[in-house]
């Protein structure tokens, strides 16, 4: 039996959850998101609980399992709590500022890059050099961070670019001066 899939997901007061088959929409303060997951699983909830059971042994039915029980347990944390990344912008001239359709980028390049905010997502910018990501889903922050860091990733010489906060860059040595 699959460790994380067999946990059930507790549902937090102020947190609606609504069951249809393989269809399943989690309300909360923070938001609404909605899913469809795979028919083979089995989703029920009793008594502010939730959970995920699998109609087989086999392998695929075993991975779908605790995947299943990950994404609920994300939709209802997501609802209640919301999920965040901080990116930082080091180089000389490097920096964000928040527009009304969301950031507008200067990161070394001609021109200036503009990022829009995908719905359920906010961008701001508390410094010039600092980028927060929020949002109530897990995949949407993450995607838009990643997006965001792949514009000018983080080269190893002088660590110019945009990184993840908790993120380390490993340094190179520069050229060997001459004899």
């Amino acid at each position: 039996m699959s460790r994380i899939g067999k946990r059930p997901v507790s549902v937090p007061g102020g947190v609606t959850v609504k069951i249809e088959g393989s269809h399943v929409s989690v309300k909360g303060p923070k938001g609404e998101l909605n899913r469809v997951f795979h028919p083979d699983m089995l989703i029920a909830m009793a008594d502010n609980t939730i959970t995920v059971s699998r109609p087989s042994d086999e392998s695929r039915h075993k991975a779908l399992h605790g995947l299943s029980r990950t994404l609920m347990a994300n939709m209802v944390e997501g609802v209640t709590k919301g999920y965040s990344k901080q990116l930082e912008i080091t180089g000389v001239g490097y920096k964000a500022e928040v527009k009304p359709y969301g950031l507008l980028m200067s990161l070394g390049y001609s021109h200036t890059i503009e990022v829009k905010a995908p719905a359920g997502v906010k961008l701001t910018a508390p410094q010039p050099t600092t980028v927060i990501i929020e949002g109530a889903d897990k995949e949407a922050v993450g995607r838009v961070a990643s997006e965001i860091r792949k514009l000018r990733k983080p080269e190893p010489y002088k660590g110019k670019g945009v990184r993840y906060s908790n993120e380390v860059v490993r340094r190179k040595a520069g050229k060997a001066g001459g004899k």
